[in-house]
């Protein structure tokens, strides 16, 4: 199925609904049903299956298409966890694309979406909001007292999810934790909390206090002691722990960040080597994935709710979707591409600046229109009628859809938590912690065994083994939503580009922003200021411009 009959209307549309007014898209205030508490909980005590629903609806909020705004004509944009993780990592240095009008997501790389009334911050925001009173509903229909497996099972993974929405809103809403532990940082939802009148918890209470992240991921690892999940799309106690392996690396409590991440990653190995031969990234069976949304093709199989979903705005292989389809493949910046050595199998993640790449090798995609087949490097250049335009180099080619090239469905499985996060959390917070040799160990054995067989730590000091891990990390984990997060807990500048050198980001996105700059933190949208009395809102600074920054470095792309 061809964006023949949709795409120019969709994308005609989409610039202008970037700035719809917020209050008429958006309430943070997401209510529960009419049954009060003691109801609910005589309900449940009664027959515990009653609340099954409630816990998929928690999960399903991650990455149904059209979930969130909910629409008569879905977004594009509108994808879950996905979505956000886009957002996050296209507001880096590390991931770019061409100019487009088909490009639902250039607010952020463009640092516009500080704008409080643009749509896709507030699906940032908004989206966690709506988990927060899926769980907040959950919570409240289990008796504290429980001894119900199941239902101690259910309420485990009710509060790890709350961690997990608010682990995934700190970093961006304030500053690094350590230095910045009183500052505001997102409201919290309680059970007596006044969502008229609910200020910001300061980023102290959010992960240490009553119902914080450190507290709930502590809680759900009781809660799901003995658990087996029927499948990876549900959370387990090891993955509570990766959780809190999280929490514990963006607080700087090394120690306890390495024991977490060790404790997750029991009966968990990376990829070798020898797997990573062609796109991939789909399929939450493999053997490294910890936690995934469970995408089937019935939730993205049709034409409108499959141009909502990732292999549509992300992955480069689809036959029905917007990035080959307006030719904005995301693609490596070339400073980070031309750190990656020639011995690292990652480095076929992407086309080189010839434009090729072993992952195109025994690769076919066909022009159904014209029956040609284009074959292996072929693809690159292939010119499709309202399905393909031709690539450029560093496009990435890390992600493909199950279908395979070509196929107009873009079912896949998304990675929420994978082992090789928690061998860099290891090997980074090991060094922190004071034992460098350690940390090294860790991360030479991961590089060397399952990446680049030449790979050797040279670090002498925890700083530059900072930058090590760091660089790693944006390798190993470019596109599944990390990278804007360790920008700011590592206190780091966003470099985009250096006067002087080639370079594969286009002029308007061509700046540099520093890492005290207030213009890093995210707007809380209007809809959220006008109804909650309580919040105040970040401010400072200014939307960045061409330019902008050159003087600006990291430590790592230099």
């Amino acid at each position: 199925m061809k964006l023949k009959n949709i795409s120019i209307l969709i994308a005609a549309s989409a610039f202008a609904v970037f700035s719809l007014p917020s209050c008429q898209e958006l309430d943070l205030h997401f209510e529960g049903g009419s049954m009060d508490d003691e109801q609910i909980q005589a309900a449940v005590e009664a027959m515990p299956e009653r609340i099954n629903a409630s816990v998929s609806g928690m999960y399903s909020i991650l990455g149904k298409p059209n979930g969130f705004f909910q629409l008569a004509k879905p977004r594009a944009d509108d994808f879950g966890y996905p979505a956000v993780a886009l957002g996050q990592d296209l507001n880096s240095g590390d991931m770019v694309n061409v100019v487009s009008d088909y490009d639902w997501f250039s607010v952020a790389l463009e640092w516009s979406d500080r704008t409080p009334t643009y749509a896709n911050p507030r699906l940032r925001l908004g989206l966690f909001y709506k988990i927060l009173y899926a769980t907040k509903d959950v919570l409240s229909a289990i008796p504290d007292d429980t001894d119900n497996a199941d239902l101690k099972s259910k309420r485990g993974q009710a509060k790890a999810l709350r961690a997990f929405s608010y682990l995934s809103l700190a970093p961006y809403f304030q500053f690094k934790y350590k230095g910045n532990e009183d500052k505001p940082s997102v409201p919290m939802i309680k059970v007596d909390t006044d969502p008229r009148n609910n200020p910001r918890a300061t980023l102290r209470d959010l992960y240490l206090g009553e119902g914080g992240i450190i507290q709930d991921l502590t809680d759900a690892i009781a809660d799901l002691e003995g658990f087996a999940r029927p499948n990876k799309g549900i959370i387990d106690q090891q993955v509570a722990y990766g959780l809190r392996a999280r929490a514990y690396l963006y607080m700087e409590e090394w120690e306890k960040a390495a024991a977490d991440a060790d404790k997750a990653l029991v009966g968990y190995t990376p990829y070798a080597s020898n797997e990573l031969n062609a796109p991939g990234f789909n399929d939450a069976n493999d053997h490294n994935w910890m936690w995934a949304l469970l995408l089937p093709s019935d939730v993205v199989n049709s034409v409108i709710d499959g141009l909502a979903s990732w292999p549509s705005q992300l992955g480069s292989f689809s036959g029905s979707a917007y990035v080959p389809y307006g030719g904005i493949y995301r693609s490596i910046n070339s400073l980070l591409y031309k750190k990656i050595p020639a011995t690292d199998v990652r480095k076929s993640w992407w086309l080189n600046e010839s434009k090729t790449s072993p992952y195109l090798e025994g690769l076919v995609w066909v022009d159904e229109d014209k029956d040609i087949e284009y074959k292996g490097q072929a693809i690159v250049d292939a010119k499709i009628a309202d399905v393909k335009e031709p690539m450029a180099a560093y496009n990435n080619v890390k992600f493909g859809q199950k279908a395979g090239v070509g196929a107009p469905y873009n079912q896949g499985d998304w990675c929420m938590m994978r082992a090789e996060e928690m061998i860099l959390i290891k090997a980074e917070a090991l060094a922190k912690a004071g034992d460098l040799a350690q940390g090294k160990l860790v991360l030479q054995n991961f590089v060397a065994n399952n990446r680049n067989p030449l790979f050797l730590s040279t670090a002498t000091n925890v700083e530059d083994f900072e930058n090590e891990v760091w660089l790693q990390r944006r390798i190993e984990l470019w596109g599944e939503g990390f990278a804007m997060a360790d920008v700011m807990r590592l206190g780091k500048n966003v470099v985009r580009y250096r006067p002087g050198q080639d370079t594969n980001v286009p002029e308007t996105y061509r700046f540099n922003i520093a890492a005290d700059n207030p213009w890093m933190l995210l707007r809380f949208v209007q809809a959220e200021t006008t109804n909650n009395i309580g919040v105040v809102n970040n401010e400072g600074g200014t939307q960045p411009q061409t330019e902008d920054g050159s003087s600006l470095t990291d430590g790592v792309t230099d």
